[in-house]
């Protein structure tokens, strides 16, 4: 990219149902600012993020324009497709819309209608759409999504495998798609023997859990996993964090009735995210049997601290484990071939196990390897625009 620098705007129609202002946003979804901040570069492209709040605001943080559209609407919020929406946001459209951006960079694929009123503002300007876990739209909105989603100019998705179910559903088409991960983790390895001593945590090895204790996550599966890997690992020790727990009872049942797993398995509860980068810096292996994920934020943070993740064959965990060359793949709900990747990964020696996890998240999901794609992504898009638009747009924007 040469010449003026790229124009990139990030917007989503997530409407925040606490209504809060955007400072307080940034700090309750970080990822917000993260990812705009990994994929500004000065010269090169400049990025302002377009965010509903309760209050306007208009500020510079890290180098990225923030603009906070007022949006007091958190009475009239509805639920569709999993996400909080506002039936209309035209000032955010309309806001977007006067910074004349060379690229908008929409997340989530959930929010059809405000997709379409975008594209019909700016019909020469390429939207990249990310997915954020997002799901196809249900029988009767599919029409709506469908053609929302053919006004893209890509996609992107943690693994392009993600698209398939929208294929399946005839929402999407022809649409080229990319791979970006939602975001990175600013955690780093530290001294286990350190990291143990503050937090209590033991074992060899240590295993850690970081998620809800749902049907999705399948902490069940885990957990018979651990079960079946006790006789070859006999001093291994799991430690269960989560948020939410619907199945908390299932999972105290299935501990407290099985002497193997009652003297390894050790339920912590809720912590604070301020908590976890220790926690996982005391860990040899992070364990998830997700059935579905738009991502996966406790494996990136698990990599970013050095830890192997031991967790399901789907297309997220696969994209985030290099293909299983970095940590352990099963199939989902198959506690046998977990307990034996588990097996397998405690054989090698910790600190090789160390360097894949580390090597390969500078590599492919720290924040510097998500910002550089962006910018080729950004890049790639933007050869279609006219070279006299993107003048215009230089000397015009406000």
């Amino acid at each position: 990219m040469t010449g003026a620098p790229l124009r990139v705007v990030h917007t989503s129609a997530f409407v925040d149902p606490a209504n809060r202002r955007i400072e307080a946003l940034l700090e309750a979804w970080p990822t917000l600012l993260d990812v705009a901040t990994a994929a500004a570069l000065p010269g090169i492209v400049e990025v302002t993020v377009v965010q509903a709040a309760a209050a306007a605001a208009d500020f510079t943080t890290g180098g990225v324009r923030v603009v906070a559209v007022e949006a007091r609407s958190a009475g009239r919020l509805r639920r569709r497709m999993g996400h909080w929406a506002a039936p209309l946001l035209p000032a955010l459209e309309a806001s977007v819309a006067a910074l004349r951006a060379d690229i908008v960079h929409v997340h989530s694929l959930s929010f059809p209608r405000q997709l379409a009123r975008l594209a019909d503002r700016l019909p020469d300007t390429p939207l990249l759409v990310q997915d954020h876990a997002d799901r196809p739209a249900p029988p009767g909105l599919r029409g709506q999504q469908r053609r929302a989603l053919a006004r893209a100019a890509a996609i992107a998705f943690t693994a392009a495998e993600q698209a398939e179910p929208f294929r399946a559903a005839g929402v999407l088409a022809d649409t080229p798609i990319v791979e970006i991960p939602e975001s990175s983790s600013r955690f780093t390895p530290g001294d286990r023997t350190a990291a143990r001593r503050t937090t209590g945590l033991y074992g060899e090895p240590c295993l850690l859990w970081l998620g809800h204790l749902d049907p999705n996550k399948d902490p069940l599966c885990v957990l018979q996993a651990l079960r079946l890997a006790a006789a070859a690992l006999p001093d291994a020790h799991l430690w269960m964090v989560w948020r939410h727990a619907p199945l908390l009872s299932a999972v105290r049942s299935a501990v407290d009735r099985d002497p193997v797993l009652r003297q390894r398995v050790h339920l912590l509860g809720g912590r604070p995210h301020a908590d976890i980068e220790m926690l996982l810096r005391s860990a040899d292996f992070l364990l998830q049997a997700s059935h579905a994920e738009g991502s996966g934020y406790a494996v990136i943070e698990a990599l970013a601290c050095g830890v192997t993740p031991i967790v399901t064959a789907i297309p997220s965990f696969t994209k985030l484990t290099a293909d299983g060359r970095c940590g352990g793949l099963s199939p989902v709900g198959d506690a046998g071939a977990m307990a034996t990747s588990l097996v397998r990964w405690a054989a090698i020696e910790p600190g090789t196990r160390r360097d894949l996890a580390t090597q390969h998240f500078e590599h492919a999901l720290s924040f510097e390897a998500i910002g550089a794609r962006l910018r080729h992504v950004y890049g790639r898009l933007a050869e279609n625009v006219q070279p006299s638009r993107r003048a215009a747009t230089a000397g015009g924007a406000s």
